[in-house]
């Protein structure tokens, strides 16, 4: 697969460094571009959250298209150094951070602030995106009332849940992908 790029915005075709191995799953172009077309307009100012975030891909797209900041979450010594290059590379080390730690503990903390979008990729078949999905539903407080929380999937991964703080709003398949977003239900 060839090395993944950002498609639009101030950093536009950039191509990205990748991750040596299979310790990450980058999202195809298509995906990508399908996701920020669905995301529209409303990433400008937006504070994104990229879990699981590998090359950064994702996140550093939404800089790109004019999101006001992105966290980065990975525990990977290997990815990390990437994603650190990756950001340099795009110029937003002034808007985005990394922080080295594992999704699941990041989201049992006590949030430093909430997101408005909340990207979730983790590796596929381990059913990580459903404890992902539950620990954002204990720890709602991470997210924005109008959040987004966005998992990729493969379709083959997909097994309904019963939630009580979020719904699902939207599911779109793009061949081997699964994209289904959620919001927190409205008080």
């Amino acid at each position: 697969m060839a090395s993944p790029r950002i498609i639009a915005g101030s950093a536009k075709g950039i191509r990205l460094r990748s991750v040596p191995g299979q310790i990450t799953r980058p999202i195809t172009d298509r995906v990508k571009e399908a996701l920020f077309n669905i995301i529209g307009q409303d990433v400008v100012g937006a504070s994104f959250l990229d879990l699981f975030a590998g090359t950064g891909s994702v996140g550093l797209e939404a800089l790109s298209r004019g999101a006001s900041s992105t966290r980065f979450t990975e525990i990977h010594p290997i990815a990390i150094k990437v994603l650190k290059e990756n950001i340099k590379l795009c110029g937003f080390e002034g808007n985005s951070d990394v922080v080295k730690t594992d999704a699941f503990l990041y989201l049992s903390s006590p949030p430093k602030q909430t997101f408005d979008y909340v990207y979730i990729a983790p590796p596929q078949y381990q059913q990580i995106w459903l404890r992902a999905l539950r620990a954002i539903e204990d720890h709602i407080d991470h997210c924005s009332q109008d959040s987004w929380i966005i998992i990729q999937i493969d379709p083959l991964e997909y097994a309904k849940l019963e939630l009580h703080k979020l719904v699902e709003i939207d599911r779109r398949r793009y061949g081997s992908t699964l994209l289904l977003f959620f919001s927190p239900l409205r008080e």
